[in-house]
């Protein structure tokens, strides 16, 4: 017994003895070079919603090294936590030092830009106007959070019905007209150019054409302003986009829409 008791408290001073050391390690290492509390991140980005879209955007921010700390927000607890670990791990990578993540909007503090790309998901054959009031809904619950947390923030919307979404988030956030920005028709003129592109035959930046209006079923194509290198589309074929044109370069628009 008394040798059992003997090897017990020799090994428990042992392990006293490393968190010590450990402890007198970590603190040299962390020794902090100036007092008071940290400063809070210059370039904070948050993303609201990790579905397809929101990891897109994520990802694209952390390769373009546009933030110097990133937030990741969903109710979605497992995939929230799946998808902070595969970004956290693979860090190394990465020239963005601080990765977070959570469903509590605090999380999000003293962000300057927060992108909101949370909702639920469009129906197959459902008009972007039928997600208004669900989406609202949703909205009416993450934009006074975002506020609360980063009232100086620029909210940037896109999630659908975007030209909706982007009006109610402007009201509900009270912010200037100037920091809530919808991502508009810029996902449609990417695929326009790229469609169009692909079927001349040429690269995707040679060609240039916007989509205007709103973003989806009635946005519109501006023919007028179709051209590959200052050479105007419309110069060649006064038809293009028209239903008198043989060509039927209108289907491209309708492939926009579709997709």
């Amino acid at each position: 017994m008394l040798i059992t008791g003997w090897y017990l408290y020799l090994t428990a001073r042992s392990i006293l003895q490393q968190t010590l050391n450990m402890a007198s390690i970590l603190q040299k290492l962390m020794t902090p070079l100036v007092s008071g509390n940290p400063e809070p991140p210059r370039n904070k980005v948050t993303v609201v919603g990790v579905g397809q879209v929101g990891m897109a955007c994520a990802f694209s921010i952390l390769l373009r090294e546009l933030a110097d700390e990133l937030a990741l927000v969903d109710v979605m607890e497992d995939k929230l936590k799946g998808e902070i670990m595969d970004l956290q791990h693979g860090s190394l990578f990465l020239k963005t030092p601080k990765i977070v993540a959570g469903k509590d909007y605090s999380v999000t503090a003293n962000s300057r830009i927060v992108v909101v790309t949370a909702g639920v998901r469009q129906q197959e054959g459902e008009s972007r106007l039928n997600l208004v009031q669900r989406n609202v809904n949703i909205f009416k619950h993450i934009i006074p959070q975002i506020i609360k947390h980063s009232p100086n923030c620029i909210i940037i919307v896109v999630s659908n019905p975007v030209d909706v979404l982007t009006y109610v988030t402007w009201k509900l956030s009270g912010l200037p007209k100037h920091r809530v920005i919808g991502s508009g028709t810029n996902l449609d003129s990417a695929r326009f150019r790229y469609l169009m592109a692909d079927k001349l035959g040429i690269h995707t930046t040679s060609f240039n054409g916007w989509i205007l209006g709103e973003h989806g079923d009635t946005s519109v194509p501006v023919w007028s302003g179709a051209n590959v290198a200052g050479v105007n589309l419309q110069t060649l074929n006064p038809d293009i986009g028209t239903d008198a044109d043989q060509e039927n370069w209108k289907e491209t628009h309708k492939q926009v829409v579709d997709r």
